[in-house]
């Protein structure tokens, strides 16, 4: 598809008016571009990019500064490199790509499959909390809904998820039972919200009456509270996620560069 993409390398004072800094490294610069041109959707996902060499030639610079343009983003998972085929956007649909925001992983170390079970959506006024983390209005529509992830049968996780209402217009407890794949891949797919990074904030607490009915387990137990806020393209908040995990049988795993 063709695109209204800039030469490079960037001008100094046109990168100065984006607030880009004008001493980025070229393949700094290049990955800007393409992220640019992934939030304008002109590769959807699933969909494989143009071949190193066509973006070497389009962006008038050398094809190991556009691979390292493209290393970057898929380490970052926005794209996917498949042997013998290309490079293509990550989408939340592909198994490596749809659980890499959870870390709990099972005392053996083997990741499985966990059930989703919805226990309720609605659309409510934002309290201000959550308006904040969002970057909305106090009062603001939102969507909120409350959910168990389970291994094994067993209630593991219990979410409370908190999403603008204006990108989630028709969100409801009767599309999100129909909807099969993994809640994210639903979010990109039916609404054009991918989550490209998160960041969170964990801490330990005992569990109040109601988290222990969610989650079967003594009042005052243990739990580890997981608290998510996930960017869109530019930045942008679109998902508060409060999580609380039952680590009996689970540890939180994370990795540190």
């Amino acid at each position: 598809m063709a695109t209204a993409t800039p030469s490079l390398p960037v001008p100094a004072a046109e990168a100065a008016a984006e607030g880009a800094p004008a001493f980025s490294p070229l393949y700094q610069q290049i990955k800007s571009l393409i992220m640019r041109e992934l939030q304008a959707g002109v590769w959807k996902p699933g969909e494989a990019i143009p071949s190193e060499l066509d973006l070497a030639s389009r962006f008038k610079v050398s094809q190991g500064t556009v691979r390292k343009a493209i290393d970057e983003l898929a380490a970052e998972n926005l794209l996917l490199r498949r042997q013998g085929k290309g490079t293509f956007v990550a989408t939340h649909a592909e198994q490596q790509v749809q659980f890499r925001f959870l870390r709990l992983m099972p005392d053996d170390g083997q990741p499985m499959d966990m059930e989703r079970r919805l226990v309720d959506c609605q659309r409510v006024r934002a309290p201000a909390p959550v308006a904040r983390a969002l970057d909305c209005r106090s009062g603001d529509a939102v969507v909120q809904m409350r959910r168990l992830l389970l291994a094994g049968g067993k209630p593991v996780v219990f979410d409370e998820i908190w999403l603008p209402g204006n990108l989630f217009k028709g969100l409801t407890s009767e599309r999100l039972a129909e909807y099969k794949g993994p809640m994210y891949g639903m979010f990109e797919a039916e609404f054009g919200v991918r989550m490209i990074r998160a960041e969170e904030k964990i801490r330990a607490m005992a569990a109040d009456a109601a988290a222990a009915a969610m989650l079967g387990v003594a009042e005052g137990a243990p739990l580890l509270s997981v608290e998510r806020l996930s960017f869109t393209y530019g930045d942008k908040p679109v998902e508060l996620r409060r999580g609380l995990y039952n680590t009996e049988q689970h540890f939180y795993r994370n990795e540190l560069n």
